[in-house]
């Protein structure tokens, strides 16, 4: 259905305990803090291995 959601998936998805809906929420947030930390690591560990220093 050209990529909308029918009322009745709407309606199905919120009938989802809140607790599940909060803990996907909650799992979202973690991956993508873990993900920019990774990403912040990688990058301060290659600026260091070329010389770059913050002192």
């Amino acid at each position: 259905m050209n990529g909308k959601h029918s009322l009745q998936e709407i309606e199905h998805a919120e009938k989802k305990p809140l607790w599940q809906r909060l803990g996907w929420l909650a799992l979202i947030w973690v991956c993508s803090v873990g993900t920019l930390f990774i990403v912040a690591s990688l990058m301060r560990m290659f600026m260091n291995a070329a010389g770059l220093t913050t002192h």
